[in-house]
C-alpha cells in the first residue's frame, strides 16, 4: 500500500494514519509476546526441570519478580501437575521439541516453573491481542480493511469497538509491565554472559509509526543506520543505498542491483551446495552501502537509543542498570531478546495516546479514513516500514497503468541472506561466529541466536515445482 501510495502521490487522511499505527502497534504487542514466550523462551527455560520445583518457593520467587494477578503455591502446584500429566503421557505437545536437561540451561527449577506458568498465561493473552487486529482490521492475521488511500473501517469507529480496543491494549500493557518485562529481567540475570555472543556489526531500521504525514521526520520509531556499532553516529537511512547481491545465491548473475531493477531469475540447473565461493542459498544478499545490516527489534532499538529517543532510552538505561551490564552488551543475542520487550512497552504506551487522538478527531466530526486516487500511466514507488521482524521495503514500477516490476526486501532476507561476492557474511552467519557449544549433537546455543532473529524463511523464499506448481514444504529435523 505504501509503495503504491508513494507512486501515485496520494496522502491518506490522518484518521487512516492513526488506525494503521494502532493496527501495527497491536501486531507488535502480539508478535513480541508470542516470540518471547512461545518461540524463544524454551531456549532458556528447561520445562522438564520445573517438575523438580517446590511450588511454595516458586510462589515466593514470583512475588519478588513480578506483579502478576495470579500466583500462590496452589496455583503453581496445579501448573506443575499439568506439566507432569504431559510428561507421563509421553506426549509433550508444544514442549516436545527441545534439549531438556542440557547443561547450558541455568535457571533453577523454581524459575523454570514460574516461566512455564507464564508461558501458559501468555497463550491466553495472545488470543486477546490477536483480537485487536480484528476490531478495526476484520481479521488476524492479514487485516482486510487496509487499502491504498487509507483504511475502510469507518463504520467500525463506534464507541463500543473503540472501548474494546482500549480495554485490550490496557490489558496487554499490564501483562507487559507486570509479567513480561520482569520475566525478561529475571531470565536475563542468569544469562548475562550472552551479552557477549550473537552480535552483528551494522544495524538498519526504516522506522515506523508516522505521527504526521511528514516522513521520516515524524516517525515515532526513527529511521536510521548504525554502522560499526557506533551508537553516537546514527545516520539517516536512504533506500537508494540498498542493493541485492546474488553471487552466492541460486539465481542467474553475480552482480548487485537496486531493488527497482531487481530480478528473480533462478538458475536452470539443479541447485547444489558448492563449498568455497559457490552458491548456497535461495536468499539474495541485501546490502546497505555494500555492507550487511541486521534488521529487527535490536536494530530499531539501537537506532532509537542512539538517536536520543526519550522513551526508548529511559527503558533501555533502566534494563542496563538493573542487570549491571554496559551498553555494548546490547549488540548480542541477549540484547536482541531484550529489545522486543523494550518495544512492546514503549509502543504499547504510545498507543494509548494515539487512541485518544482518534477519539478526539471523531468527537470533532472528523471521520474521514480514505482518500481517492487515480492510477498514473507511469510511475515508480517505494514503501518503507518496520514490521516486528524488521525493516521491510516494497518497490514497484508502473508502466501503461499496470505493474511492470515488483520487488520486496523482507526482514529475513536481510538477516538470513548469504555472503556477497566480496565474501562478507550475512548477519545471522556473522552472529554465530564464536558461539560456545557445549554439545555439538545438541546445539542449543545455536538455536538461541538463530531464534532471537525470529527467522521466517517463508517470508523470503517460495520454492515451487515448475511442472505441478506445487509449493514445497520442507521440515528440518
Amino acid at each position: 500500500m505504501r509503495a503504491v501510495e508513494n507512486a501515485v502521490g496520494v496522502k491518506i487522511p490522518k484518521n487512516a494514519r492513526i488506525l494503521r499505527n494502532l493496527l501495527h502497534g497491536a501486531q507488535v504487542q502480539h508478535d513480541h509476546l508470542v516470540h518471547f514466550y512461545h518461540l524463544h523462551a524454551l531456549d532458556w527455560v528447561d520445562i522438564v526441570s520445573a517438575l523438580k520445583a517446590d511450588p511454595k518457593k516458586t510462589a515466593a520467587l514470583a512475588d519478588n519478580v513480578s506483579n502478576a494477578p495470579w500466583g500462590g503455591s496452589t496455583y503453581f502446584k496445579n501448573v506443575q501437575q499439568r506439566l507432569q500429566t504431559f510428561v507421563d503421557s509421553g506426549q509433550l505437545g508444544p514442549f516436545s521439541n527441545a534439549y531438556w536437561g542440557h547443561s547450558a540451561y541455568k535457571l533453577p527449577p523454581e524459575a523454570n516453573l514460574m516461566a512455564a506458568a507464564h508461558y501458559i498465561e501468555a497463550l491466553k493473552l495472545q488470543a486477546r491481542t490477536a483480537r485487536l487486529h480484528a476490531i478495526f482490521g476484520g481479521k488476524n492475521p492479514h487485516p482486510q480493511s487496509l487499502v491504498v488511500g487509507g483504511i475502510t473501517c469507518v463504520k467500525d469507529l463506534t464507541p463500543d469497538r473503540i472501548a474494546e480496543f482500549i480495554y485490550i491494549t490496557k490489558e496487554s500493557q499490564e501483562f507487559i509491565k507486570n509479567v513480561y518485562i520482569p520475566d525478561l529481567l529475571a531470565v536475563a540475570s542468569f544469562y548475562k554472559d550472552w551479552g557477549a555472543y550473537g552480535g552483528t556489526t551494522n544495524q538498519l531500521a526504516w522506522g515506523d509509526f508516522p505521527l504526521t504525514d511528514q516522513e521520516p521526520e515524524s516517525l515515532f520509531m526513527p529511521r536510521g543506520v548504525v554502522m560499526k556499532r557506533d551508537l553516537a553516529g546514527v545516520q539517516m537511512a536512504e533506500e537508494k543505498k540498498v542493493s541485492e547481491h546474488v553471487a552466492r545465491a541460486w539465481y542467474k548473475g553475480n552482480g548487485a542491483k537496486h531493488p527497482y531493477e531487481g530480478e528473480t531469475n533462478p538458475l536452470q540447473e539443479d541447485p547444489k551446495y558448492k563449498p568455497g565461493d559457490g552458491k548456497y542459498s535461495w536468499f539474495k544478499a541485501p546490502r546497505y552501502e555494500g555492507e550487511p545490516c541486521e534488521v529487527g527489534p535490536l536494530a530499531r532499538t539501537l537506532v532509537a537509543y542512539g538517536s536520543g529517543h526519550k522513551q526508548v532510552k529511559a527503558v533501555v538505561d533502566k534494563i542496563l542498570t538493573d542487570l549491571g551490564i554496559p551498553a555494548t552488551a546490547l549488540f548480542s543475542t541477549l540484547g536482541r531478546t531484550a529489545a522486543r520487550g523494550v518495544q512492546c512497552l514503549v509502543i504499547g504506551e504510545a498507543m494509548q495516546g494515539w487512541v485518544t487522538e482518534l477519539v478526539e478527531n471523531i468527537k470533532s466530526g472528523d471521520t474521514e479514513t480514505y482518500q481517492s486516487w487515480d492510477m498514473p500511466a507511469k510511475a515508480m514507488g517505494v514503501g518503507l516500514n518496520d514490521v516486528p521482524r524488521g525493516a521491510l521495503s516494497h518497490y514497484l514500477h508502473i508502466e501503461n497503468g499496470k505493474i511492470k516490476n515488483y520487488q520486496y526486501v523482507v526482514p529475513s532476507t536481510w538477516n538470513l541472506g548469504p555472503r556477497d561476492e566480496k565474501g562478507k557474511r550475512g548477519p545471522v552467519e556473522e552472529a554465530l561466529i564464536g558461539t560456545p557449544i557445549a554439545d555439538p549433537k545438541k546445539p542449543l546455543e545455536v538455536l538461541r541466536t538463530v531464534h532471537s532473529f525470529d527467522p521466517c524463511v517463508a517470508c523470503g523464499v517460495h520454492v515451487i515445482d515448475p511442472d505441478s506448481n506445487q509449493v514445497y514444504k520442507v521440515k528440518a529435523l
